[in-house]
């Protein structure tokens, strides 16, 4: 059953490019707030990395998330 979850929400997000923003990870995940966002991020629940000033999130990273959150 878990791959059929993966799947169903890979392709949910297929309008969403490989590595996505704070904003873009937000609207993923039902219009979050902006703290929440930079918690999840800093508690590394959901997995990023930091360039310059920005965070580079991977698609697949808050995939992991919501799956995790499931189980």
């Amino acid at each position: 059953m878990n791959q059929s979850v993966k799947e169903n929400y890979s392709i949910m997000f297929t309008s969403y490019p490989d590595i996505v923003s704070i904003s873009q990870m937000r609207k993923m995940l039902g219009n979050i707030g902006v703290s929440l966002s930079y918690k999840l991020l800093q508690q590394r629940k959901i997995k990023a990395k930091k360039v310059g000033r920005e965070y580079k999130i991977p698609k697949s990273s808050i995939i992991e998330y919501l799956l995790e959150e499931k189980t």
